[in-house]
């Protein structure tokens, strides 16, 4: 853990990444994600499918269509970091129908999302710290966002984020899947802040995992920044106002900013 480097001004709100920030980092396979959509999608893309009950031909189609989704969601996010455009789970998914090459109807879409969404559930674990750290951050009068890239809809975070008790101390959370660009592209950052309802970018600070998306972004957004370790990401040369090993480390930090006077 090392010390803030200051900045101007007092706080008003912490903004936080989610993914590896205030959930665990879910070290997870693309492949074994996508087994589950594989599955109900098999017997509708254009390949033999054990039409004569060849269990074994039915696994190895199987097989190539989760590798087939799991390229897709990788191509997808390459993109989406060179670009910074968000997307949707949905746009993923159409985008793998084209590559199996099969016109995948919306209910069938859903199902495919939702199977999805199960298969990742065992794997998401907020931190430990989560709930205190937010309860302390509150108890300062602080407001308190999340902001995270994701394609994912809505819901399938906040069945997350209710299921862990973190929903209520969360005053408001902006996905990117809901925006026209992701992190570190500035107008994210800058709809979190209008979300907070803070007009100085300096009297925010986020904290996030990624020293570039998070780090950087935020930064050239004008916030303080707080990097939360996480050897599991890229690394990028910027140097964060603070860096913390683990999440219970924020609230000292915090404290030192809110003890600044405006302008300092």
């Amino acid at each position: 853990m090392s010390a803030p480097s200051g900045g101007p001004g007092a706080l008003d709100a912490v903004i936080f990444d989610w993914g590896g920030t205030l959930s665990e980092y879910a070290a997870v396979e693309l492949l074994d994600m996508w087994q589950l959509a594989a599955r109900h999608l098999a017997p509708h893309v254009g390949a033999p499918h054990a039409a004569g009950g060849d269990a074994g031909a039915a696994h190895a189609h199987e097989a190539r269509v989760a590798a087939c989704l799991a390229a897709v969601e990788t191509a997808f996010w390459e993109r989406t970091a060179a670009d910074q455009r968000a997307g949707t789970l949905a746009e993923l998914l159409a985008e793998a129908s084209a590559a199996l090459g099969a016109d995948v109807a919306a209910a069938l879409l859903e199902e495919t999302a939702v199977r999805y969404l199960d298969a990742w559930t065992p794997h998401i674990r907020h931190d430990a710290d989560a709930a205190d750290v937010l309860q302390a951050l509150r108890a300062r009068g602080l407001r308190i966002g999340l902001l995270s890239n994701t394609h994912w809809p809505r819901a399938f975070h906040e069945r997350f984020l209710e299921r862990d008790g973190l929903d209520a101390l969360i005053d408001v959370r902006l996905y990117t899947s809901e925006l026209p660009f992701m992190k570190p592209h500035a107008s994210a950052f800058e709809a979190a802040l209008q979300a907070v309802g803070v007009r100085e970018p300096a009297r925010a600070v986020f904290v996030g995992d990624r020293a570039f998306d998070d780090v950087h972004g935020a930064q050239r957004a004008g916030l303080r920044a707080v990097l939360r370790h996480n050897p599991a990401v890229p690394a990028y040369d910027v140097t964060p106002d603070a860096r913390i090993e683990r999440l219970g480390e924020l609230v000292p930090f915090v404290e030192r900013w809110l003890r600044l006077p405006d302008g300092v």
